[in-house]
């Protein structure tokens, strides 16, 4: 471990207590909450996007934002990353091609270390140093590079001269014009528990829409970001997690025990059922096990309870192909008796 690691705030998180964040944890929510609906402000209509980018970060887990250029998917995710106060290497971003190369990503090799035999990547700069990682058109990105974002979602690390190195990714944002059909993308897609619509508003918000724009195209003209009020912090997200998990992981009494009432468990059986049965929505082991997680994870944040049937929203982003994702949107809802 390096000393800049060892002298890293954010690295410390990871040592805290549960009766340590405990006396933090009410403080957090607080802060969080400001932190989204501060944001959503910023947005015309889009509040639920930001709600769920919110919930994705704390919880850890990918999102994908699914939609037809100009509807704000990249704007959300900068504007996102300004408010909480991430900049230089603990953010990257990057637009995948099928020509972007490995390199682009993950770093170059190493040259002086390749005459020595080792292939290793100066990761400085790019994905494996960055905190926050936002890739934009991210199924259009080569198989190479797809094979290494798996093993970089999943187990959170990458292979340096054959050996697994550990990457500080906590949230990844991913975007897409549209979702190819290709069975070969079936395991990245599963990564991305949660996949959520970004669409126009134009044709509900026209004046809305006209004023924001304009607003947002002269504060960047001023290089001016009203959207960075320090709300919340990239830390308060690390710990709200850390808090989270160690909640999880008590043994008596069971978590969902205590925050997963038997009715609503009774509930989100039921629509999953129904989901799987009825319209053929592929929901694996993995991802209902996450889906867990992530709705524990709105549930603190939102109310600060256990899970309700109104967090059970949640399953309404679990399409696979656009037709699912604005199926789900409309079914779940539905299915759960909520408007």
């Amino acid at each position: 471990m390096t000393q800049a690691v060892k002298n890293d705030p954010l690295e410390a998180i990871a040592d805290l207590t549960l009766e340590q964040l405990q006396k933090e944890a009410q403080p957090l929510r607080e802060r969080i909450n400001r932190f989204r609906l501060g944001l959503g402000r910023h947005f015309v209509d889009k509040q639920p996007l930001v709600d769920l980018m919110t919930i994705a970060a704390v919880a850890q887990e990918p999102l994908l934002l699914v939609g037809p250029p100009g509807t704000a998917k990249s704007d959300l995710v900068i504007k996102f990353k300004d408010a909480l106060g991430i900049g230089g290497s603990d953010y990257f971003e990057y637009l995948l091609t099928r020509f972007t190369e490995p390199s682009e990503v993950l770093g170059p090799i190493d040259i002086n270390e390749l005459r020595s035999g080792r292939y290793i990547r100066r990761e400085r700069g790019k994905l494996p140093t960055a905190r926050l990682v936002f890739l934009d058109e991210i199924f259009k990105a080569s198989s190479a590079i797809l094979n290494a974002l798996l093993t970089v979602i999943n187990e959170r690390k990458f292979y340096q001269d054959g050996v697994p190195t550990p990457v500080r990714l906590k949230i990844l944002f991913a975007a897409t014009n549209e979702i190819p059909e290709h069975s070969e993308l079936g395991a990245l897609k599963d990564r991305y528990v949660l996949k959520a619509a970004c669409r126009s508003v134009q044709e509900t918000h026209f004046v809305e829409l006209l004023d924001a724009g304009l607003e947002s195209q002269t504060n960047k003209d001023l290089n001016q970001k009203p959207w960075a009020e320090n709300h919340a912090s990239l830390e308060d997200l690390l710990k709200a997690h850390r808090y989270l998990t160690l909640l999880m992981a008590r043994r008596e009494p069971k978590d969902r025990e205590l925050f997963f009432r038997d009715e609503v468990m009774r509930e989100f059986r039921r629509v999953i059922r129904t989901l799987v049965r009825e319209d053929e929505v592929f929901v694996s082991d993995r991802k209902l096990i996450k889906l867990y997680r992530l709705l524990r994870t709105r549930a603190w944040i939102v109310h600060g309870g256990a899970v309700e049937r109104e967090d059970l929203q949640l399953l309404a982003y679990l399409g696979d192909t656009r037709e699912e994702i604005d199926l789900l949107e409309e079914k779940v809802p539905r299915l759960l008796g909520i408007t």
